[in-house]
């Protein structure tokens, strides 16, 4: 597997990756590189590039086969790696990921979960124990931990981050809204944005409307 491939073909393997499911479900085996990218709304030439940075997958005149190549991308996102996972915050949030997200399903496995009320300390939900924020770092000194998700309320994100990051946590997946930027740590921040994702499509709808107009 070659190293440093960049950030638009990371964020399209695990669209690949659904898109193969949803082919292996339907009973299909086999597909070439021009049939993946159009059902994908790619070219051809990009899927093969982007394949290209971690291997040889397909053979020539037979594409790929859906199976292996889904095993491939699986492998390459890490999804066989079974990383321990926490959450930070159990609101609404958090409560919708321990619910309904099937981390297990992308290789993630959610130990335990932390938040501040006293009332739901000591508890479960879906069968996540649910600690006291004050056990977060004596648990963090005893267990290891890969990453953990961040859905505390924004005011507390900074603080909570730092000392995830201190207790050695590799990565944040963070739902606070608040951009945390670490430059002088090695731990990995994915910060999420639903706004993001809401304004960019907001963006196409606002550009093709003007150019019809």
């Amino acid at each position: 597997m070659k190293k440093n491939a960049p950030q638009p073909v990371i964020r399209r393997l695990p669209r690949y990756l659904r898109k193969l499911d949803e082919l292996a479900a339907a009973g299909i085996t086999r597909i070439s590189s021009a049939e993946l990218a159009e059902r994908l709304g790619l070219t051809a030439s990009q899927v093969r590039q982007d394949f290209s940075c971690f291997g040889e997958f397909g053979q020539q005149g037979y594409g790929y086969n859906v199976k292996a190549l889904r095993s491939e991308i699986a492998r390459i996102l890490g999804m066989d790696r079974d990383y321990k996972i926490i959450l930070l915050g159990v609101g609404n949030i958090g409560r919708a990921l321990i619910d309904k997200f099937r981390f297990n399903d992308w290789g993630f496995q959610l130990v335990c979960a932390f938040d501040n009320n006293p009332a739901i300390a000591g508890t479960e939900q879906n069968g996540v124990p649910i600690l006291s924020e004050k056990e977060l770092e004596p648990f963090l000194h005893e267990n290891k931990v890969d990453a953990a998700v961040l859905a505390v309320t924004k005011d507390f994100a900074v603080e909570v981050a730092n000392v995830l990051i201190a207790c050695g946590v590799d990565a944040i997946w963070n739902f606070t809204n608040e951009e945390i930027v670490e430059p002088y740590s090695q731990a990995i921040v994915e910060n999420i944005h639903f706004s993001d994702s809401l304004l960019a499509m907001s963006y196409c709808m606002t550009e093709r409307r003007d150019n019809r107009g």
